[in-house]
């Protein structure tokens, strides 16, 4: 058997471990680290895309399969964190300890594409926590009061939502007798309606709750994304959590999908709360920090749509579970860009207001003028996050909704598309503070290591929402995950 497609994996791997032992050099270990992890993840995300619709392929008695999902998501990961770490070269010019945040990032990241590539319970869960552990002490990397609060407040959190995960898959396991994920679909179609599966459910959904954030599980999120430095705020906010969804894909979808009729109220109720509460709150926000995260919780809403359609019909999983891929990817990138920019203005600004104001949304006045080339990408990404065509963001909720109409949900559609109208007011006010106020700062530096990730997602953005083979990959991942799942 051929191991080829775990090379990713391997170079992830083998470069957290080089970056770790940059520690040691005197000079030039800060460097080092950075260009070693932008060349590691750059030859892994081209070995991904090479590699692209791959046939399902088992390893590891079946533990892990590299598929079309797991191709699709692994790329996310992979150009969320590089995108990252090429910020992080201009971030850590002036940081201690440079070398330790690029090894956590990388060990984050493999963390994520070990879950991507699970078809096992355990494998999945490691991965999850190698992934939660590299992050913890990222979220204070810092050192500040509100870093650490925050890290804090992510562990705790973390920690209960794993408690609530494995607990649940110890149910799952105790009726199906077995931790591989398809299998459990099998055995679980015989022990539809025992308390211990309804339960094991119950614990398993509150545990992807929390870690997708969806309301009322979410109030993590917000402090821990304002606490993180920004660029760790881009990392948990557009692969971490994506890390949740696709976890709960293999889990919800396919492990579990005999007990899927009866969450259909329940997954509806949750989506909606969670779309609704996250663009209310995020609208009255002063801070595009927590404007963006409370943002972030509302689009997780607009993607658990997917588990609601497939609760509803058979008929229009596959293209809701496509529209939620799509919607993981559009935001990833968004998200990410966007708090790059956040990044920039922070910068800027430090030395010039009061502790905690650095993200205030008056500094963003005027950028049009003073930085306009960081101005315009910053537009096109708050467009795209409120769905204007012909940006990818409005490309993937359209499929989602889509799938929605399709399933005889039209109310849901309705409160996902009037919810998308309500989010435009916030991200066009920023965008009106850019290019209709005056300046409040008399210049603001552009450095080429944070404007180009921001001009990677922005082009991200613009083309792959009108480039077809984006969707046919989308469809093929959600193909492949329903036939694990004996749905197709």
């Amino acid at each position: 058997m051929s191991y080829g497609l775990l090379i990713p994996e391997l170079i992830i791997a083998a470069s957290a471990l080089i970056v770790l032992l940059a520690v040691f050099m005197k000079d030039g270990g800060k460097k080092f680290a950075g260009y070693v992890s932008i060349v590691a993840l750059l030859v892994s995300l081209i070995l991904v895309l090479k590699d692209g619709l791959v046939t399902p392929t088992p390893y590891f008695n079946d533990t892990i399969v590299i598929d079309p999902l797991s191709q699709i998501f692994n790329m996310i990961f992979l150009l969320v964190s590089l995108l990252v770490v090429i910020g992080g070269i201009r971030y850590n010019e002036d940081k201690p300890h440079a070398e330790i945040f690029y090894s956590l990032l990388l060990f984050a990241t493999l963390g994520m594409m070990v879950v991507a590539i699970s078809n096992d319970l355990i494998p999945l869960f490691v991965g999850f926590e190698l992934a939660s552990l590299a992050t913890y002490p990222m979220a204070a990397f810092e050192r500040t009061k509100r870093g650490i609060e925050a890290s804090m407040k992510y562990f705790v959190i973390g920690a209960l939502s794993s408690s609530l995960l494995l607990f649940g898959m110890s149910y799952i396991y105790g009726v199906a007798g077995t931790t591989n994920i398809p299998q459990i679909a099998d055995a679980l179609s015989l022990n539809l309606m025992k308390p211990a599966s309804l339960l094991g459910l119950l614990f398993i959904v509150s545990g992807f709750g929390f870690k997708m954030a969806l309301v009322p599980f979410h109030m993590w999120a917000v402090d821990v994304y304002d606490g993180a430095p920004h660029l760790v705020t881009a990392l948990l906010s557009s692969a971490s959590k994506k890390m949740a969804f696709v976890a709960a894909f293999k889990i919800l979808v396919v492990g579990l999908i005999a007990l899927r009729f009866d969450w259909y109220i329940g997954l509806a109720l949750l989506a909606v709360l969670t779309m609704t509460l996250g663009n209310v709150v995020a609208a009255v926000q002063r801070s595009v920090k927590r404007m963006l995260a409370y943002s972030s919780v509302a689009h997780a809403g607009y993607i658990a749509i997917a588990f609601v359609v497939i609760s509803k019909s058979l008929a229009e999983a596959e293209i809701a579970l496509a529209g939620g891929i799509l919607h993981i990817f559009s935001h990833a990138l968004m998200n990410a860009g966007a708090f790059i920019v956040a990044a920039i203005i922070a910068a800027a600004v430090i030395s010039k207001v009061k502790p905690g104001e650095e993200d205030n949304l008056d500094n963003y006045a005027g950028l049009g003028k003073i930085a306009p080339v960081t101005a315009l990408m910053m537009a096109i990404l708050m467009l795209s996050l409120g769905g204007v065509p012909p940006m990818f963001g409005f490309w993937s909720k359209a499929v989602i909704f889509l799938s929605a109409i399709k399933a005889d949900l039209l109310w849901l559609a309705i409160i996902g598309v009037l919810n998308s109208a309500l989010s435009l007011y916030y991200y066009a006010r920023v965008v009106m503070y850019m290019y209709y106020r005056d300046p409040v700062i008399e210049r603001v530096n552009e450095p080429l290591m944070y404007v180009l990730p921001v001009a990677i997602a922005t082009m991200g953005v613009i083309l792959l929402g009108l480039y077809p083979p984006t969707y046919e990959w989308a469809f093929e991942a959600a193909r492949t995950l329903l036939m694990m799942g004996g749905i197709l």
